[in-house]
């Protein structure tokens, strides 16, 4: 694994623009950029973990009985993320079902580890080479996928950017939320993006329950990154049409009364952390414990009951600028068997 990445060297295609049980044999990253041991000590202010690259061994409790697990995260790019020690996250975590976001893959790439675990993969491609791109992989077949965002009015604005799956017993929703853009250039596109979305998320609502999940690309409060007073209104991700579009999508206005309500599922577990799921390589923003947390589970309120944890993997950063997240729910849910 190759020392961590200065300043100089961040890929500059990221839309990012945000400064700031019995327990599985362990998997162990490979490289001389890795740690020997897990960062115990190091704690930024929030008590997040502040090591710039993976640990050697990683190992994670067996999923609960009756769950599935599903993970979210960030890559920064597939190829970059396999040099870094990718394949021994994925197969110590051992999800069911694997969203990865900003994959910047051109075609469907053929990666043994995924392939071998994964029975049914979805590769969202963007029509700029080496930019955005969403994967949703799963070991349970869906009943059908869709890459489209209906009714939005640029197709290239979204391919790449969003993967649904249906399954017996509700829909599995991957985004990879368009940016806002430095300077807010792009805060038209994505206040289109979230019209847009917002009715589909609720006309999908009204069908069977939802799990939405990757990278949305917003800060929904002021717990939900380490600067919101310099960052509100000014920089993307946090700004009062953002924040706002996706506490509707929350909590419907009284004018939509029909309209389901989702569930922030980490934020009302956590109801008091501020913890974050990226941290920029720049300004050392990692060891400063400065970060945002944008990638999420939002689910519909209906099933919020059957969700049995929700966690971010603070420890895995140095693979991506993102730390994954997971949870773990109800088979049921997916499946639609009891």
């Amino acid at each position: 694994m190759p020392p961590k990445r200065k300043a100089s060297t961040i890929e500059s295609n990221s839309d990012h623009e945000h400064d700031t049980a019995s327990k599985p044999e362990a998997k162990k990253f490979k490289g001389k950029g890795a740690q020997e041991s897990p960062d115990t000590t190091g704690k930024a202010a929030n008590g997040q973990p502040t090591n710039k690259v993976p640990p050697v061994h990683i190992s994670f409790p067996a999923r609960a009985e009756g769950t599935l697990r599903l993970v979210t995260w960030n890559i920064c790019g597939l190829a970059a993320a396999q040099k870094k020690g990718f394949k021994y996250y994925v197969e110590a975590e051992d999800p069911d079902i694997l969203v990865l976001t900003e994959t910047k893959v051109n075609s469907d790439p053929q990666d043994g580890t995924l392939n071998s675990r994964f029975g049914y993969r979805t590769w969202a491609i963007s029509d700029k080479k080496s930019y955005s791109g969403t994967a949703a992989l799963s070991k349970y077949k869906p009943l059908s996928v869709s890459t489209d965002l209906p009714g939005h009015p640029d197709p290239s604005l979204v391919n790449g950017r969003i993967i649904t799956l249906e399954f017996q017993g509700c829909y599995v929703l991957a985004t990879y939320v368009t940016n806002a853009g430095q300077g807010l250039k792009t805060l038209s596109e994505k206040n289109t993006w979230n019209r847009h979305f917002t009715t589909y998320i609720r006309d999908l609502d009204k069908k069977k329950p939802v799990i939405w999940m990757g990278d949305l690309n917003v800060a929904p409060t002021a717990q939900d990154l380490a600067n919101p007073k310099p960052n509100w209104n000014k920089t993307p991700g946090y700004t009062k049409d953002e924040t706002e579009a996706f506490k509707h999508i929350l909590d419907p206005p009284e004018c939509e009364e029909k309209s389901g309500k989702f569930v922030d599922i980490w934020r009302q577990r956590h109801s008091d952390d501020r913890h974050y799921t990226y941290f920029s390589y720049r300004f050392n923003c990692r060891a400063k414990g400065i970060g945002w947390r944008l990638d999420m589970f939002v689910v519909s309120e209906r099933i919020a009951e059957k969700v049995k944890m929700c966690e971010i993997r603070s420890e895995i950063y140095g693979v991506s600028d993102h730390v994954p997240v997971i949870m773990e729910i109800e088979s049921d849910v997916i499946t639609g068997m009891s």
